[in-house]
């Protein structure tokens, strides 16, 4: 009797997987091509296809690395590729139709932090003379306060200040411009309604897109005075002498939200299932890379120092993603999580991240007009998908792959907590949008359109 309850009791535990199975179902596409950058956050990508973790789930990936962004974003919209390594902005600047009118979504955020911001050689000894040392190193975080001298001494001589960023959607572009504003520095306003996307009306720094692996070349070259890019772009200005990162931003914003897993809603549509395991690989790669404090790092930058990935030295690449940063030469500082692709609830596409991208876009005059409140937060909910996401997480927990604890609530409203963590100490309520528009000096407040 004994033996018969316990072959009844494996047979139900078997029907109980197959039915948890059978709730996401085997993929309706299984091979795919999927874009990328040659940065180093488009590591959940890399270890997803070097772990297994995408045949874990039937599917078939071919990783393709990118000319730029627009290339990618084209390419997810064209059908070229299935789903890409995306800049935060660009489903939703796709979505609202500033520059390629497409409605793409997300349903996984591929990391937190990443960025810093670098300045050539001379604008740092200029700035140097001016910011307070400690022990004989610069005090952080470095506001743009100290490059504003730089800036206005440029402007005295007749000379631009000129600054790259890799997108005009991208996160080191509103980074950058909220860096510079707060200390100052008038980073200029777009206005698409007339014409103009160049970002630079009324600007006393003039921002321009640069491919990111191009960003050290460009500088070196004395076409730009500084840039915003994520890594290992930085660090490589470090290791090459030709320039100095002043702040991550980490320090301008800690844990901030930086890429992002897109795909067309069409594609979405048409391929759930397919959709449902993609996020569900991803979510283990970036489990896998912050797990045991940050051990399998070392690993992860030898794996991304492979021309098929990033294609920068070991050196370089393991100088931040191992919870170090360079900032002068041999001023190197512990920043743990100058790389977050798990903790946190990194991963978890929350409504309040869409919500502050947006309200930077309306801040610089990409989104031309005000809008209500409630504006913003359906932008937001149509673009980042969190049900998706925790459609995956919760297959992954039934799998016994990892706890319930380590993804948010079943009560969670996608809304992360009112902070003011800000560089400036601005507060930032993600449901209250054009309140936290109104609170800056700087930038497009209220009902004014240029």
């Amino acid at each position: 009797m004994r033996k018969a309850v316990t072959v009844l009791s494996i047979l139900v535990l078997l029907s109980l997987s197959l039915v948890v199975r059978a709730e996401v179902g085997w993929p309706e596409k299984e091979e795919l091509k999927l874009g990328f950058i040659k940065l180093t956050d488009m590591a959940p990508l890399a270890v997803a296809y070097e772990k297994g973790y995408f045949e874990d789930e039937g599917l078939y990936v071919t990783l393709e690395a990118q000319a730029n962004w627009k290339v990618l974003l084209d390419g997810v919209i064209d059908g070229q590729l299935d789903g890409a390594h995306m800049l935060a902005g660009q489903p939703l600047g796709a979505t609202i139709g500033f520059g390629t009118q497409s409605h793409i979504i997300t349903a996984f955020s591929m990391d937190l932090n990443g960025n810093g911001i670098t300045v050539s050689e001379s604008v740092w000894a200029e700035m140097k003379k001016r910011i307070p040392h400690e022990g004989g190193r610069p005090v952080h975080p470095i506001g743009a306060e100290y490059l504003r001298p730089v800036v206005d001494q440029y402007k005295r001589e007749g000379r631009p200040f000129k600054m790259g960023m890799v997108f005009p959607v991208s996160t080191h572009n509103y980074e950058l411009r909220y860096w510079l504003a707060a200390g100052g520095i008038h980073p200029g306003y777009y206005a698409p309604h007339k014409g103009d996307i160049s970002g630079q009306i009324s600007a006393d720094a003039l921002l321009s897109v640069t491919p990111p692996p191009q960003m050290p070349a460009t500088l070196e070259a004395g076409t730009i005075d500084g840039y915003c890019v994520g890594e290992p772009w930085n660090q490589q200005a470090v290791f090459k002498g030709i320039g100095v990162p002043v702040i991550t931003d980490y320090e301008i914003w800690p844990n901030n939200p930086e890429k992002v897993f897109g795909v067309s809603k069409d594609w979405a549509d048409k391929y759930p299932n397919t959709h449902i395991r993609l996020v569900k690989a991803l979510i283990r790669a970036a489990i896998w890379l912050d797990e045991n404090d940050n051990a399998n790092r070392k690993e992860a930058a030898r794996m991304l120092s492979s021309p098929s990935y990033v294609g920068a030295d070991y050196e370089v690449i393991a100088n931040s993603m191992t919870g170090t940063f360079e900032y002068e030469k041999g001023d190197k500082r512990a920043v743990p999580d100058f790389n977050v692709f798990f903790r946190y609830f990194a991963t978890y596409p929350y409504y309040s991240d869409a919500v502050w991208y947006l309200t930077q876009m309306r801040r610089w005059g990409q989104i031309s007009e005000r809008k209500p409140d409630s504006w913003y937060v359906d932008i937001a909910k149509r673009v980042y998908r969190p049900d998706i996401y925790m459609q995956a997480a919760l297959e992954l927990v039934s799998e016994g792959k990892i706890d319930r604890a380590s993804f948010p609530a079943d009560d969670e409203d996608g809304f992360r907590e009112a902070h003011d963590q800000f560089i400036d100490k601005v507060l930032f309520d993600g449901t209250k949008p054009n309140d936290y528009i109104d609170s800056f000096d700087i930038g497009l407040t209220g009902e004014t359109v240029l």
